[in-house]
């Protein structure tokens, strides 16, 4: 496919990112409450009752930066829709949880998760950001709450899931609650200006992107047992889309460089070490690209085995997205024409096999050679965040059109 336009253009981020809040909006909004979470290729809602605490909390950090990036008063008002949702019906007033999963009008999972939690205070953080009633107070109880119920001040690293009463922790430990705490933690620094926030993503940080990544040949693996010991097993027989896939994921090696460097933008506010930030951000997508690119089909792939080879060869579109995020920064920070070029080349590929340019959005995931996997668009979960996200990133580094 042939396109014209230039990646780099503020104008067609902009217009991408409208292109894909069309496809959601107004067709997502349940005037019951919340969202619709589930999406065939063509916009139809395929599970009108199932709502999954991710796309709840996703939905309102999409129309919270819409509404900072476009300017249009009902960005605002959808997200205020979201956040009352998240309030009223995922979160357990006598507990403070939230329910992982609803429907109904009833709780089908009520486990605690810090991945969910981390999500909850993202949301907090944006509605906060444009200046809903009582965000900054949701903030700090969410954060409140975190430190409670999950933090280990031994391992300076989130656990990762408790029962509904919080009396029953499971053992397992992920990276991939303490990167989203962390993404959520610069949030609510940047809505708060509290340094606590960014001293523990910090933190957060430095633990899993410096000391975990040395057990593991430097890159981040995403499995760990209660002590913060390298579990190389966990999952290896389940699913390649189950919620805690096997092997180094790529798109999690791009998303913490993309985090990295989100930090490194604020550190100015912080007292400790930044010298290290942009090597191991650069570090990390440059092991990602290396071993993940398809050189012969494009695209990212999905994981990756102990020994560096692809695991699951699968394309999926928030892997691609990250890696988008990430290349305008590396290129940003580092002045290096090299990441321009892979974030044109990542662009390229997701414009001629990504995006859906009939009926708006992305496709979910793809075959290597780039054929859809499934006609669901948005499954729980998805709901463009990192796509629209990666555009938000990109348009804080681009030039003025």
């Amino acid at each position: 496919m042939q396109h014209s336009q230039s990646f780099r253009s503020r104008a067609f981020l902009l217009s991408h990112v409208r292109e894909t809040l069309d496809f959601y909006y107004p067709a997502a909004i349940d005037p019951d409450g919340g969202f619709y979470h589930h999406f065939l290729d063509d916009g139809t809602v395929y599970d009108p009752e199932t709502r999954h605490l991710v796309s709840s909390t996703r939905f309102v950090f999409n129309f919270a930066m819409a509404y900072r990036h476009l300017g249009e008063e009902r960005w605002r008002d959808v997200a205020a829709h979201g956040i009352q949702f998240v309030r009223e019906r995922h979160r357990n007033p006598e507990t403070g949880g939230y329910a992982w999963l609803l429907a109904d009008d009833g709780v089908i999972d009520a486990t605690n998760r810090c991945h969910g939690l981390a999500f909850v205070l993202l949301a907090y953080a944006h509605a906060a950001m444009v200046g809903l009633p009582d965000a900054r107070a949701h903030v700090d109880e969410t954060f409140a709450l975190m430190e409670q119920r999950f933090w280990s001040e031994d391992h300076g690293l989130y656990a990762d899931e408790a029962s509904a009463d919080w009396r029953a922790a499971s053992p397992y430990r992920s990276q991939n609650a303490n990167m989203h705490a962390c993404e959520a933690l610069l949030a609510a620094f940047e809505a708060t200006r509290d340094r606590t926030y960014l001293e523990r993503a910090y933190l957060v940080a430095r633990n899993i992107a410096v000391r975990q990544a040395s057990l593991t040949g430097n890159l981040i693996w995403e499995h760990y047992a209660e002590d913060w010991s390298v579990d190389w097993d966990y999952n290896r027989e389940a699913s390649p889309d189950a919620l805690r896939p096997w092997g180094y994921q790529p798109g999690h090696l791009a998303e913490w460089s993309r985090l990295l460097l989100s930090l490194r933008r604020h550190g100015e506010h912080l007292e400790q070490d930044t010298g290290w930030l942009l090597p191991r951000a650069e570090a990390l997508f440059d092991s990602a690209l290396e071993r993940a690119w398809d050189r012969n089909f494009g695209g990212i792939q999905y994981g990756l085995a102990p020994d560096g080879s692809v695991s699951d060869d699968h394309k999926h579109h928030w892997v691609q997205a990250e890696s988008l995020a990430a290349s305008a920064l590396l290129a940003d920070a580092t002045q290096a024409q090299r990441y321009w070029d892979w974030y044109e080349r990542i662009w390229s590929y997701c414009w001629d096999h990504f995006i859906d340019h009939e009926y708006g959005a992305w496709y979910r995931v793809l075959r290597r050679d780039n054929r859809k996997l499934t006609n669901e668009k948005s499954p729980a979960g998805k709901v463009d965040y990192h796509n629209m996200g990666a555009c938000f990133a990109a348009l804080d580094v681009v030039g003025v059109d």
